[in-house]
């Protein structure tokens, strides 16, 4: 079966959405629930400075993802995502990972593993047709 141009649009604009709307309403948890999701999460994981961590992460998280729900600097977007996802493997995937064994790690890793994986499809094919990267490359 051959993809029309709007099938692959909407694949796109789908595979953008996926992460984009994550990260947006993470970020925004972030502030909502400061004490669970916000620096009080980032002190139980042993950051220094949890407060301006979590503001941090929060500010990209909602920002790159409204970047990639909106198809503007989509592949620059993706950057800051991967690298989040990389340092939550980093600090709680991994440890869980060594302490409860790989069973466990996989179960809770799934999400993550999703999404790392949807980020690089996004890196690897842009926004697609239906994106403001797309209107601005038509100007």
């Amino acid at each position: 079966m051959i993809k029309t141009s709007n099938q692959s649009a909407l694949a796109l604009l789908l595979l953008r959405w996926t992460p984009g709307l994550v990260f947006l309403t993470e970020g925004i948890q972030k502030f909502l629930f400061w004490d669970s999701l916000g620096a009080g999460r980032f002190a139980k994981l042993g950051f220094s400075h949890p407060s301006f961590w979590a503001s941090f992460t929060a500010g990209f998280e909602i920002a790159c993802g409204s970047l990639l729900v909106i198809g503007w600097l989509t592949r620059s977007a993706t950057i800051p995502l991967l690298v989040i996802m990389c340092i939550a493997f980093i600090t709680t995937k991994w440890p869980e990972w060594m302490e409860k064994g790989f069973w466990v790690f996989a179960h809770d890793y799934r999400t993550d593993f999703a999404m790392t994986l949807t980020l690089l499809a996004v890196l690897l094919l842009g926004a697609g047709n239906w994106s403001l990267d797309a209107k601005r490359r038509r100007i």
